[in-house]
C-alpha cells in the first residue's frame, strides 16, 4: 500500500494547523507558504477534510482553517480516511464474504496488513504528532 500525496499533505497541512495552538487558524496561503504545497492543491484536500469535520473554515477576507476539534482526538487514520478513502491493501478485504475465501491462499495475509495498518494508524492523534514535533527542539516548522 502506498499513501499518496493527498494523505501526505493533508497530515502535513493539519500538523501545521494543530501546532499553532488552540483557536489559531491560518490562511490556505499561510499553509501552502510553510509546507511547500500548493494552495490551489491545499483547497481541494480541505473539501473531504471539512466534510468530515477533520477541519473547520473561517470565512472572510482575514479567515483561515484550523482543526474541526480537539487535536487529541483526530487520528491520522481518519484524515488518511478522508482523502485517500479505505485503507484496505486489495479489494477482497473489504469484501464481508468473499466468494474465495475459503480457497483462497493470500487472503489472511492481506487482513492482518490491513489489521496492523488499520491499528497503527488509529492509534496515532494528531496531539501526538504535536508532541512529538514540539520534542525534537528544533523550534523551525519541518516535516
Amino acid at each position: 500500500m502506498k499513501i499518496s500525496t493527498k494523505g501526505r499533505y493533508s497530515l502535513e497541512a493539519l500538523l501545521y494547523l494543530a501546532l499553532l495552538g488552540k483557536g489559531k487558524y491560518a490562511s490556505t496561503r499561510e499553509i501552502a507558504g510553510q509546507t511547500g504545497v500548493s494552495e490551489g492543491y491545499l483547497e481541494q484536500l480541505f473539501i473531504p477534510l471539512r466534510k468530515k469535520k477533520i477541519i473547520r473554515g473561517i470565512r472572510g477576507p482575514a479567515g483561515g482553517y484550523l482543526p474541526g476539534k480537539d487535536p487529541a482526538k483526530i487520528k491520522v487514520g481518519d484524515i488518511l480516511r478522508a482523502v485517500e478513502g479505505s485503507l484496505e491493501p486489495v479489494e477482497c478485504v473489504r469484501l464481508r464474504t468473499c466468494p474465495a475465501e475459503k480457497t483462497c491462499l493470500s487472503r489472511h495475509t492481506w487482513t492482518e496488513l490491513y489489521t496492523a495498518i488499520r491499528d497503527c494508524v488509529d492509534s496515532i492523534s494528531l496531539q501526538d504528532l504535536c508532541t512529538m514535533y514540539e520534542s525534537d527542539g528544533s523550534g523551525s516548522y519541518a516535516i
